[in-house]
């Protein structure tokens, strides 16, 4: 953690998603004196929280064991707009986005900000296995990885600005999972045991298909799926059931694996072919948000990750005017997918990362 802990008494805002990492960063920022307030964010109207395996409850409960103040905020009506509505727009769009990278910069960490301001906290802090600190010498906050690189998440933080940086304490960053484990269990907090979701937070069973078509009907028109030179294979039932380098669903019959190499929803047309078609070394993205606030003025070497559990390859990423760039691997890299994250590493030193586009060029 970057904070000073010479002085016991600051006040910290800490986001309680009731899970085991939450509630350890909450008990070991109370265990370095500093006094601890603990927030639960409601994502969910009504009762649908109820079905998902981390709850308000378990948060109240582990602010209760210890000796903590907790408070719930509801923000289903802001998660609802800025969160699904983007997600469901996305898969109409032909795209697979990524929720959790727009949800923790423009929801979670600006709703702690907001909060920590009314409640007199100096900082806020979050469960994330990821390290902030700052350089003495520019002034600046920077984001690294985790020391579990197993668990770390920089990834999903990449949109963090250095106003959220500069306030914000992630406990988890230095230590292992299995010690964050242990000391749930010697604490005995109420999620200690708890099995962690690897769903996204809104979608039941990680059926998105069923999700998407219960709110949008654009991208679930029947349409032709064929290959690079417009020979037409087979038929869809909606653009919006695929992702690049998908193969289940297809329906084909061919001499050769197919797998999903594009998605054109002005035809309504879903693009296939042989996996090694999948491989490509250069794209362009957009929405970028780089770590220091200075934008990129000339090419630069970095390692890029194109998605979570992608491991970062060597890249060079050039600017192509003010809000776009284009990222060349040094090795072509399978399943480049628009509406995706890539995210630029220097090292273990998060610089930014923008989403990937589709590019027809």
């Amino acid at each position: 953690m970057q904070a000073d802990f010479m002085n016991k008494k600051k006040k910290v805002l800490v986001a309680m998603s009731g899970g085991v990492d939450s509630s350890v960063a909450a008990a070991l920022l109370k265990q370095k004196g500093f006094e601890v307030v603990g927030m639960y964010m409601r994502f969910f109207p009504g009762t649908a929280r109820q079905n998902k395996p981390i709850s308000e409850e378990k948060s109240a409960e582990a602010a209760a064991c210890m000796g903590i103040e907790h408070y719930t905020i509801d923000l289903s009506s802001e998660f609802y707009k800025e969160v699904i509505n983007y997600f469901i727009k996305e898969y109409t769009l032909g795209n697979t986005p990524n929720p959790c990278v727009v949800c923790n910069p423009f929801m979670k960490f600006d709703t702690l900000l907001t909060e920590s301001r009314r409640i007199g906290a100096s900082y806020i802090a979050t469960g994330h296995y990821v390290r902030i600190g700052s350089d003495p010498e520019t002034h600046r906050f920077y984001l690294k990885r985790a020391v579990d690189k197993k668990k770390d998440q920089s990834y999903f933080l990449c949109l963090l600005s250095q106003r959220q940086l500069s306030q914000t304490l992630t406990p988890l960053g230095d230590i292992s999972k299995n010690r964050v484990v242990e000391k749930a269990e010697a604490l005995h907090l109420p999620a200690a045991g708890q099995k962690e979701s690897q769903e996204i937070c809104f979608i039941p069973d990680n059926d998105y298909v069923s999700f998407i078509r219960e709110k949008a009907k654009a991208g679930f028109a029947k349409g032709p799926i064929m290959d690079k030179k417009g020979n037409i294979l087979g038929e869809h039932r909606g653009y919006a059931r695929f992702t690049i380098g998908q193969r289940r669903g297809l329906r084909l019959s061919a001499p050769h694996p197919l797998y999903v190499l594009d998605i054109e929803p002005n035809k309504n047309a879903v693009i296939v072919g042989p996996e090694e078609r999948l491989y490509k070394n250069r794209f362009k993205a957009n929405r970028l948000n780089w770590i220091s606030g200075q934008t990129l003025k000339s090419p630069l070497l970095v390692k890029a990750q194109i998605r979570y559990k992608h491991r970062a390859q060597e890249a060079i990423v050039s600017p192509k005017g003010h809000e776009m760039v284009q990222v060349e691997f040094k090795k072509p890299q399978r399943a480049v997918t628009p509406g995706q994250s890539v995210v630029f590493y220097d090292g273990d030193t998060l610089l930014g990362g923008g989403t990937i586009i589709r590019d027809r060029t």
